[in-house]
């Protein structure tokens, strides 16, 4: 079961995402939540990197409940969220 004790989070210029982990025992996973996604579960909110960084914060719950609907053990080192998975 993945959780996410760390409530560290970057916005990523490259990927035009936020950033945030998730913990499986000793198992680090980076997970990605895009701009689409961000406008999607709260719109409005600028998509620049305060906005996304905002919009996230104010959606961290519903955002990881996404993340952990992703992920498997194992299987790969990081998870991109876009829209269509809320």
């Amino acid at each position: 079961m993945i959780d996410f004790p760390n409530h560290s989070r970057s916005y990523d210029h490259t990927r035009r995402a936020v950033r945030f982990w998730g913990y499986d025992s000793a198992i680090e996973a980076s997970f990605y939540v895009n701009e689409a996604a961000l406008a999607r579960i709260q719109p409005g909110a600028p998509l620049d990197e305060s906005g996304c960084l905002n919009a996230f914060d104010a959606n961290r719950d519903r955002i990881c409940a996404a993340a952990a609907k992703v992920y498997v053990r194992g299987t790969r080192g990081s998870y991109d969220l876009g829209a269509a998975n809320f």
